[in-house]
């Protein structure tokens, strides 16, 4: 038996009509269409589905019915917000006649006629797109300047397109200048470019200017949402809103954000999902880390920055994420409208900030943020540079206000005059002031010298945190309220001496002590406040004021 014989045995049966040289054909799906992207899918057809350009619209609305069409129009805004579909909407406006071909100029083309519908679908022959980006020179503007000539093939006006204006070259600016001042009646043009300061005047003299607004967020969010039900997926509330406030106010963004998020999560798209698609701070945790920024817990901060970046986020975003809600504290300090895009959780927390914060630590706290994102984003490593930015706030969080210290300077509660200087002592070192009779004295040179962070905290601990067991200059045995480490007592035992210039031992003891200085301040208050009441002449006003109350109070010099 041959071989091809043996190859013609081992085929199987195909039916009638099929031979060897006739494979079978899969017969192909119903729908072929490719796939096309949100952004593509959902673009504006009609100035109703134009979302956030309601002034753009009312003003063409009006030039139409009153015949007042300008010759060239000018589309400027950024990225995304509808400049060139705008363009094509304008272009339908101008050249729909109707269903029943009857129709003229209308600010709702139907989109049911042929020009509309050529227009939709890019075919039309006197609508002609050109991109500047990729057509800069003066041939490609002299092929535009004879073409205007002549009347329009099947349109009412011929319209010219031209995308990313601001590429064109100059010359190519300058050959255009007389044909746009005055066109021909039939010729209309219509500019887009998201950088208008490129244009030249002489061009922008000659045109009506529309600025296209950035989308507000709330409104993106609501336009996602529809979308999201009109491709029968579903998505949270959050998660929306998130990519609304990454779109940054373009549309496009967003449906692109929009798009992949909905690829990426079959069962729905989730605010997490979102975070970790785009690299964006949780909100929640960004909130935890500006209240351990204020409460000045450095392990805490270090231990959220790693958490965060373990989990994907840009140090830069932890830093936007952290100036964001400075501002918005900022806003709710001074009463301003409420962001429809934060949620309820976030509004109150801004408000109770608000409450206790001042507008000169909020100030202070946007400025080392904003020097904290720069040196994040240009850092060769941006870990270690946002640790050392948060790190600078926490510090920065313990200062007295300067207004506060300066009020206090003004009334006399601190002395703004050095110690007087004393005679070297025995160990060399240079006295800064002469040694305290007692404990409240030394407390108190110590606060009224405080010239950093280190030296205040140090004066508040020894007023409020510890109990005096003993006080032998320069010797102190304390018993602690708060627990410390021996490395705080000997950094503590430094600034005794740098302040007294005496060598200080700090002992720390179970023995009970004296009550701590804010204890014995309070309790000689309470008394001072008690003896007032008991006075003849107080009891005899309670006397005939049962319901008085003592609200305040002031001693006759000497009493």
């Amino acid at each position: 038996m041959s071989d091809s014989q043996d190859m013609m045995d081992t085929v199987p049966d195909a039916g009638p009509g099929l031979g060897l040289d006739e494979p079978p054909q899969s017969a192909p799906p119903e729908s072929a269409q490719p796939y096309r992207v949100l952004a593509r899918k959902y673009r504006p057809q009609s100035f109703s589905e134009l979302i956030g350009q309601d002034a753009m619209v009312q003003t063409l609305g009006n030039a139409i019915k009153r015949d007042r069409l300008a010759h060239a129009f000018l589309l400027t805004g950024v990225r995304g917000v509808g400049k060139t579909s705008t363009a094509r909407l304008i272009a339908k406006a101008l050249n729909c006649i109707g269903p029943d071909g009857e129709g003229g100029p209308t600010i709702d083309p139907c989109g049911q006629c042929e020009p509309c519908e050529a227009i939709a679908e890019g075919r039309h022959i006197d609508v002609v797109e050109m991109d500047a980006a990729s057509h800069t020179g003066v041939d490609d503007v002299r092929e535009i300047i004879e073409a205007v000539r002549y009347a329009a093939v099947s349109a009412r006006y011929k319209v010219y397109i031209i995308d990313e204006v601001h590429m064109l070259s100059k010359n190519a600016f300058n050959a255009l200048l007389k044909t746009l001042e005055e066109p021909p009646p039939h010729v209309k043009f219509l500019f887009a470019t998201t950088e208008v300061n490129k244009v030249p005047v002489t061009v922008l003299s000659r045109c009506q200017r529309f600025d296209l607004r950035r989308i507000p967020a709330d409104r993106l969010a609501e336009h996602f949402g529809w979308i999201v039900g009109e491709e029968g997926a579903e998505a949270e509330d959050e998660a929306l809103a998130l990519i609304a406030r990454a779109a940054e106010g373009s549309v496009r963004d967003g449906l692109s954000i929009l798009d992949q998020a909905i690829a990426h999560g079959p069962d729905g798209v989730t605010a997490a999902q979102i975070r970790e698609m785009i690299g964006l701070s949780d909100r929640g945790a960004v909130r935890t880390l500006f209240g351990q920024l204020l409460a000045g817990d450095a392990q805490a901060v270090l231990a959220s920055i790693e958490e965060q970046h373990d989990l994907g986020t840009d140090p830069a975003a932890l830093f936007r994420g952290l100036l964001e809600t400075t501002h918005g504290i900022v806003r709710a300090k001074v009463g301003g409208a409420d962001d429809p895009a934060l949620s309820a959780e976030e509004r109150e927390a801004f408000a109770d900030w608000a409450s206790r914060l001042g507008f000169a630590s909020l100030h202070r706290i946007w400025q080392l943020l904003l020097k904290g994102l720069h040196e994040v984003e240009t850092a060769p490593m941006p870990l270690e540079a946002a640790e050392m930015g948060l790190l600078r706030i926490v510090h920065a969080a313990g200062m007295p206000d300067p207004g506060d210290l300066a009020r206090k300077l003004d009334s006399g509660e601190f002395s703004a005059a050095p110690a007087p200087a004393t005679a070297p002592s025995e160990s060399g070192a240079e006295t800064k002031g002469a040694m305290p009779a007692d404990y409240a004295a030394m407390v108190r040179m110590v606060a009224e010298s405080a010239h950093d962070d280190e030296s205040w905290r140090a004066a508040q601990y020894l007023e409020r945190d510890i109990r005096l067991v003993r006080y032998e200059p320069p010797h102190l045995v304390v018993r602690p309220l708060k627990p410390r480490d021996e490395e705080f007592f000997r950094d503590l035992a430094r600034l005794l001496r740098k302040e007294t210039g005496e060598v200080w031992t700090i002992d720390t003891s179970d023995e009970e002590g004296e009550p701590s200085l804010l204890d014995q301040e309070q309790a000689a208050a309470s008394a001072e406040r008690e003896a007032v009441l008991q006075s003849p002449m107080v009891k005899a006003a309670f006397d005939a004021f049962p319901d008085a109350e003592l609200i305040d109070y002031k001693l006759a010099q000497g009493k």
